[in-house]
């Protein structure tokens, strides 16, 4: 038996299960769709990253007409980040770069955690507002799949949320890295489903509102 196959064997030993949340109790995640990462003229762009804009808006009107919470994630450094160390400057405080993309159209009352790693957990206040809000559920979205999407999801799981990542709201740096972590993330973090999936629940919530 080949290594890949081990793996398989080991990853499958799962629940399998759909996407299933009460939109009042739950909140999307837009992680770092900042100017940096998705302009051309940004410091580390990724450009294919600028797909996931209509089916993000999409999420966020449904999640709104839902009472759906909406947080935006945002990378943001001071220049003597030891971050700078490993990846190159991007996101200053401040900055354009660090702003997130004018075309989300993110409402002024929504709530910001600036983060300073890739996991939206990591010496943030983000658990402190989910908890105040009674959130036990989150959905992810943004960029990097494979990195700030998967850090965040990770952290989220150890601390006992449900997760689910739409699969059209995320891209990674690579379809390799796409398929690996989404497969990664459906395996042992949390549900990977189709966007259109999330919506039927949020639409289901409003219509028995």
């Amino acid at each position: 038996m080949s290594a890949t196959e081990h793996h398989s064997t080991f990853s499958e030993h799962r629940v399998k299960q759909g996407p299933d949340f009460d939109p009042e109790r739950s909140a999307v995640l837009v992680i770092d769709m900042l100017n940096d990462f998705l302009e051309p003229e940004g410091a580390m762009p990724l450009l294919k990253g600028r797909r996931l804009y209509e089916p993000i808006r999409r999420l966020l009107k449904s999640a709104r007409q839902s009472g759906t919470a909406v947080i935006w994630i945002c990378d943001e450094h001071l220049p003597t980040d030891r971050e700078f160390e490993k990846r190159s400057v991007h996101c200053l405080h401040g900055s354009w770069g660090a702003e997130i993309v004018a075309e989300l159209e993110p409402e002024v009352e929504e709530l910001r955690i600036p983060k300073t790693r890739y996991s939206g957990f990591f010496e943030t206040d983000l658990d402190h507002h989910l908890r105040q809000q009674g959130i036990d559920h989150l959905i992810l979205t943004g960029v990097v799949t494979n990195i700030c999407v998967r850090s965040t999801a990770h952290d989220a799981f150890f601390r006992d949320y449900r997760v689910t990542v739409p699969v059209e709201c995320v891209a990674a740096t690579s379809e390799r890295e796409q398929d690996s972590t989404l497969y990664d993330l459906d395996t042992h973090y949390g549900t990977v489903a189709g966007l259109e999936e999330v919506l039927a629940i949020l639409a289901g919530a409003r219509r028995l509102a």
